[in-house]
């Protein structure tokens, strides 16, 4: 490590001929000196500029080359953005020697204030943890519909410290990786099939015999509905102004917003069609003439 006159270590390395000119005054040492840093400074910036270049095309040579092998969607992105941050601070420190900056000292300032730099980064300590965590446990997976951190969507990257997630209107969102690990996880895709759960309510005036072969002819003309668990239909509730049907099918999981929405449709037709009433809220309301003497 370069040292002072006074014997200090000193973090910036400063030829001695430059500091000679300095005390001096000679000019043209001077101009020289200030001309060879910017040459300095100038390949600096060079170095980064084409290190941040070739840290990007590896990049993408490794994804080409995992994603040739098919291997998880969840730990290419990992894997990518573990290497490009490598290959980034292998970058950044080449450029500061380069301006003399002496990056054993600066490494070594670094570690002993390891501390206060622990402190300062633990948020991003703790979210490529978790990140670690995803990849290795893989509670969620890249192209599945989970709900983490008051957030729900299809997952399309995992990131060294970040999860990027898309809603179902089309938005992105960036949710750091600890607040998902820290929270429950609710995996969608997880499971090959799911259950739908409808209740539908008809009149106390209505058979409900008759009504519950209706509600399960109606799922055993549907092709998307498993036989396997067989599906459930059973009064539920005897509510305030309806008798309350519990319909429970299961489809696979690809089909359970489109089963959901065709259900409460064809229901609602079929019970209209077959003489059956879907009731309204009702409330019978007295009123007493007083008659004041």
């Amino acid at each position: 490590m370069p040292e002072s006159e006074n014997g200090e270590e000193t973090l910036i390395q400063i030829p001695e001929e430059t500091v000679a000119a300095f005390r001096a005054g000679d000019l043209d040492a001077i101009l020289e000196a200030l001309q060879q840093f910017g040459l300095n400074l100038l390949y600096a910036l060079l170095i980064f500029f084409v290190g941040r270049m070739v840290a990007m095309t590896l990049r993408k040579i490794v994804r080409k080359v995992l994603d040739a092998r098919k291997v998880d969607p969840t730990i290419t992105g990992f894997i990518t953005g573990l290497a490009y941050a490598i290959i980034m601070v292998g970058v950044v420190l080449a450029a500061l020697k380069q301006v003399g900056i002496e990056t054993t000292s600066f490494v070594a300032i670094i570690g002993a204030a390891g501390l206060a730099v622990g402190l300062a980064l633990q948020g991003s300590l703790a979210n490529f943890a978790a990140g670690f965590m995803i990849i290795l446990f893989k509670p969620i997976r890249v192209g599945c519909f989970v709900e983490a951190a008051g957030t729900a969507g299809i997952v399309e990257e995992i990131g060294i410290f970040t999860t990027t997630m898309r809603t179902g209107d089309n938005r992105e969102i960036i949710v750091p990786n600890n607040a998902i690990t820290s929270g429950n996880i609710i995996n969608f895709s997880a499971r090959e099939t799911r259950r739908v759960d409808l209740t539908i309510g008809v009149s106390y005036d209505d058979d409900l015999k008759a009504v519950k072969a209706l509600l399960l002819k109606i799922l055993s003309e549907d092709p998307r509905v498993l036989e396997d668990p067989a599906p459930t239909v059973g009064v539920l509730a005897l509510g305030d102004s309806s008798v309350d049907f519990c319909v429970r099918p299961w489809v696979k999981s690809s089909d359970y917003w489109p089963v959901l929405f065709d259900l409460n449709q064809t229901i609602k037709e079929q019970l209209e069609e077959n003489g059956f009433s879907i009731p309204y809220p009702q409330r019978d309301v007295h009123v007493h003439n007083v008659v004041n003497s």
